[in-house]
């Protein structure tokens, strides 16, 4: 797996990588990844990825990591 990439974002880490004819779109807020995996023949590399990632995608990518970060703070009170 190979780095190709970053996509800039005010609020989270965005790496691509390349592995077995996938882009893999990793999406990084806190102690928390959502990855998303793409075939090579769906998008135009990079340039397509980025096109993907419109303000509709992102607005409902940080709403899951906001119900990820509840969830996880709901297990913790469990083990405390």
């Amino acid at each position: 797996m190979r780095i190709i990439g970053y996509i800039p974002h005010e609020k989270i880490t965005i790496t691509v990588f390349s592995m077995n004819d996938k882009y893999q779109v990793q999406f990084e807020a806190g102690p928390m990844i959502q990855t998303f995996k793409i075939l090579h023949t769906e998008v135009d590399g990079l340039e397509g990825i980025k096109k993907m990632l419109d303000e509709e995608f992102m607005t409902k990518l940080l709403e899951r990591f906001n119900a990820m970060f509840l969830s996880l703070q709901e297990a913790k009170k469990k083990i405390s």
